[in-house]
């Protein structure tokens, strides 16, 4: 039985006419009222995306509602899900040794800020555990070699310990290590990472340093989700700061870490909240 009468469907398909009636119509025949409803048509490829929040008053199991709706979505050939929006969703984090955007995301966690669950926290280094710990979230620490295979299977153990406590959402809080693209593949669309805006035209060591030399005027980060291609997945969130004559090399390090926790936590919770629908290599986003 579903933890509350509340529900989260989103949709995709190609546009055409009277779409909405038919989901309007499909939530009335369930008994229910809509709390939100955000769509967006993207007439460049006549493509329909969708988000709608609703509530069904009598007793209905989600795996019913699924069933109801499947029909439906074959006739719009449409990619969907519907999700009880009260249950928090099982977020595994990532960890290396940095610790602010981890920090940031346990505090939202335990504030009640996003609605998630963290049933495991991996790291490739051990630093972290006793803040982990202190929590009281297993802490898992899975070393990644330098050696092809080894690193295969230490990332398929990784992928076997996310699932084995059912993960629905993979964070990388500035774990510093190249998914492979199978690993991504397998958990599409469902690992979100970030990266600062010195990338491409910093790449490598101390990129704020030579940013600073290069006198650059904004520093920012990425929220995307994770793909074989390095940083090129679709694109959830960004922030932006400007940067002074005054900033020193540590000033733009700070900047860019409150760029990083910002974007992250912001680009988590879209997800959490079901506000990301990817078309292709394009995610829309429905703000709150």
């Amino acid at each position: 039985m579903s933890h509350s009468n509340s529900y989260l469907m989103t949709l995709d398909c190609p546009d055409g006419v009277g779409l909405l009636a038919r989901i309007t119509n499909f939530v009335a025949s369930l008994q229910g009222n809509f709390t939100e409803v955000n769509q967006f048509t993207d007439k460049i490829n006549d493509w329909f995306l969708a988000r709608f929040a609703f509530e069904i008053e009598r007793e209905s199991t989600l795996e019913e509602i699924r069933h109801a709706f499947a029909p439906i979505a074959a006739e719009l050939n449409a990619s969907w899900s519907i999700r009880d929006g009260g249950k928090p969703l099982r977020t595994v984090l990532l960890v290396s040794k940095e610790d602010h955007c981890l920090a940031d995301l346990l505090w939202r966690w335990r504030s009640g800020e996003l609605n998630i669950e963290i049933p495991l926290v991996v790291s490739n280094h051990p630093d972290l555990r006793p803040v982990i710990e202190k929590e009281g979230i297993p802490f898992l620490h899975i070393p990644i070699p330098q050696e092809p295979a080894a690193k295969d299977i230490a990332f398929r153990q990784m992928s076997d310990a996310i699932c084995e406590v059912s993960g629905e959402l993979t964070v990388l809080c500035r774990y510093m290590q190249i998914l492979p693209e199978w690993y991504c593949e397998e958990h599409h669309n469902r690992v979100i990472n970030i990266h600062h805006s010195l990338l491409p035209a910093f790449a490598g060591a101390d990129p704020y340093k030579r940013a600073y030399d290069r006198g650059v005027k904004l520093i920012g980060a990425t929220c995307h989700y994770a793909t074989g291609e390095l940083d090129a997945g679709p694109i959830i969130h960004q922030e932006v700061l400007s940067v002074e004559h005054f900033h020193t090399p540590n000033d733009l390090r700070r900047l860019g870490r409150d760029c990083e926790r910002l974007a992250l936590a912001r680009g988590v919770r879209l997800h959490v909240e079901d506000r990301v629908v990817v078309h292709n290599s394009r995610a829309i986003v429905f703000g709150d």
